[in-house]
Formats: structure tokens, C-alpha cells, sequence
């Protein structure tokens, strides 16, 4: 444990951002997990919505700089790719 004021406030300031880094993960982990089945399942519309729903988690994500710009372009890329490879 740290001794120094200094050390025992990052501690807890990193203890903060761990936590809302998962929160943020866990988040774009089952959007798109949720897009995914509608895909599998085809359901053309509630896919759409759904990888809708992900690109902005997503977006959000970069925003606010958890993710990495060329991560989430190449997450939504994927996503969009499968969704269009439905037929209807």
C-alpha cells in the first residue's frame, strides 16, 4: 500500500479509471454480442438496430478515449460487413 499522499491519491484515481474502463468495455462486448446473434439469427431489422446501437456505444467509446480510433473503425467495419452478408 502506498505512504505518500500522493501515491495513495493515484491509487485511488486509478482504482476509478480501471473501473470505468471495464464498465465501458463490458459495454461494447455485449452490444456487439447482441448484434452478433440478431445477424446469426437473421433478423435483418432488429440487426440493423442493434449494430446501429453498437456503432454509437462504440463512437462513445473513441470519444472519450477508451478505445482507439482504428480499433472501433475496424470493430464497426466488421459488424457492418456481416450485417450486410444477410440476404432477406
Amino acid at each position: 500500500m502506498p505512504i505518500k499522499k500522493s501515491a495513495i491519491k493515484s491509487l485511488l484515481q486509478d482504482k476509478k479509471r480501471h473501473a470505468r474502463n471495464l464498465e465501458t468495455a463490458q459495454a461494447i462486448k455485449k452490444a456487439i454480442k447482441a448484434a452478433r446473434r440478431l445477424i446469426i439469427e437473421k433478423k435483418r431489422d432488429q440487426a440493423k438496430e442493434a449494430v446501429k446501437k453498437a456503432v454509437k456505444v462504440i463512437d462513445k467509446a473513441v470519444q472519450n478515449k477508451r478505445l482507439k480510433k482504428n480499433t472501433a473503425a475496424r470493430k464497426k467495419s466488421r459488424l457492418i460487413k456481416t450485417l450486410n452478408s444477410i440476404k432477406d
